[in-house]
């Protein structure tokens, strides 16, 4: 079971403030399995219709504006969209992208409208993503795997999915795609060690993302994490992991 957090309100607070612009922090990852927007592009037209759920502040789909004919970005969170729209005005406008507040569960479009649908780091309904799919169009969504992060959950004695088996999100997406009608359903997944150049990288990741769940209002939090630092420094930052599975399904 997941520690309790309110994810919500989490992501209001987050989206207002940052949105899903990580690119301060330094930050490297050895020789990870993909670059999942790089691979919606592999599988987008410039003719598509594209559709990403869990946007954030639309850092991803702004930065792929030019290779569909329309991209939507959908959030849950009324600060993500906020911040997305602020961003898209902040690069001169694409005229082909739209920012929308919305829950994934029930998208407001219409039947068999989109040709590709994206999601990184966000639910999803797969009913929902077949019912806007086009007939022959693809789905894909990276998630984070349970086992991400393990030496910091091990570490603060909490974490978004500690005591979860690694894998079981992977196959409860793959099993509910395949009852929503999708075939073709293809996984791959990769989980590399990952280096954070100063505390001050790590310490903006965790009051940035739901790693640990309420960083910093548990009193023990920031001595836990001075020893974290000291304890998995090397030469080339303070280690971790990052672990990642995506999945691709044809309608």
């Amino acid at each position: 079971m997941k520690n309790k957090i309110d994810y919500a309100d989490f992501y209001e607070r987050v989206g207002r403030t940052n949105g899903w612009n990580f690119s301060s922090m330094n930050v490297v990852s050895e020789k990870v399995g993909w670059n999942f927007y790089e691979e919606v592009v592999r599988h987008t037209r410039s003719s598509d219709l594209l559709l990403d759920i869990g946007t954030g502040g639309g850092e991803a789909i702004l930065s792929i504006a030019k290779e569909a004919l329309l991209l939507v970005g959908i959030d849950l969170a009324q600060g993500m969209i906020e911040t997305a729209q602020h961003n898209l005005q902040a690069t001169g406008g694409h005229s082909n992208v739209r920012f929308l507040h919305m829950d994934a569960e029930k998208l407001h479009f219409p039947d068999c409208f989109f040709n590709v649908v994206s999601s990184r780091h966000s639910r999803f309904s797969a009913s929902e993503v077949f019912r806007v799919l086009a007939q022959g169009g693809i789905f894909l969504t990276q998630q984070v795997s349970e086992h991400d992060k393990s030496n910091l959950s091990e570490a603060f004695g909490r974490g978004q999915s500690l005591g979860i088996q690694p894998g079981t999100l992977m196959e409860r997406y793959k099993h509910k795609l395949q009852i929503a009608g999708f075939h073709d359903i293809q996984a791959r997944e990769y989980n590399v060690v990952e280096h954070y150049a100063t505390p001050e990288d790590l310490m903006f990741l965790l009051t940035h993302a739901p790693i640990i769940p309420d960083f910093g209002k548990v009193d023990t939090d920031f001595e836990r994490f001075q020893q974290f630092v000291n304890e998995h420094r090397d030469e080339k930052g303070i280690r971790t992991n990052s672990a990642r599975f995506m999945i691709t399904a044809r309608k």
